[in-house]
């Protein structure tokens, strides 16, 4: 991070989503939809299914938000179910996703972190990240925070012509 990133987090600040964030949600992730291979969902977001998503959302699954003060939302981070039987449930999955034009800001840092905070003051017991084996921004900044590479799924997905791998890399909370 340069001296002029540090300047400008003052302007950031992260805060619980609300309904009223779905539009400038479903824009950043739409754009990873429609050109980028950081998720495999092919699909759009209406607005709509945006807010329809973040009021599902509560407690320690609750939608973060990056908020600048001159941008708005440049970003957001949610935690998930890692798997729906009962033995799964001290375990969770992370989702980042930052505005393109605001990424090497430390925005996914302060993300990634709060949501580190949020599972770990939640309970939970370990927590797992599915990046896109090219994604090395993503695998950089996970690593740096204390997350290890448990594995790599071969081409289980296809997006933009090409068949995608995904990197498993995973975080214990807990002694």
């Amino acid at each position: 991070m340069t001296f002029l990133d540090y300047c400008l987090m003052p302007t950031l600040s992260l805060r619980t989503a609300g309904a009223h964030d779905a539009e400038a949600i479903a824009a950043i992730y739409n754009h990873e939809v429609e050109n980028e291979t950081s998720t495999f969902d092919l699909v759009p977001r209406t607005v709509d299914e945006q807010r329809d998503w973040l009021a599902a959302r509560t407690g320690a699954f609750s939608v973060i938000v990056a908020q600048d003060s001159h941008l708005g939302v440049i970003g957001f981070a949610a935690l998930s179910t890692y798997r729906d039987r009962a033995g799964y449930r001290t375990t969770v999955e992370n989702s980042i996703y930052v505005r393109r034009d605001q990424q090497r800001r430390g925005v996914g840092r302060l993300l990634l972190t709060q949501l580190l905070d949020t599972a770990r003051d939640s309970g939970f017991h370990t927590i797992i990240a599915r990046i896109e084996a090219t994604s090395t921004g993503s695998l950089a900044l996970h690593e740096s925070l204390g997350f290890v590479t448990v594995g790599v799924e071969r081409e289980i997905g296809r997006k933009l012509g090409r068949w995608l791998d995904s990197t498993i890399m995973q975080k214990m909370l807990s002694d």
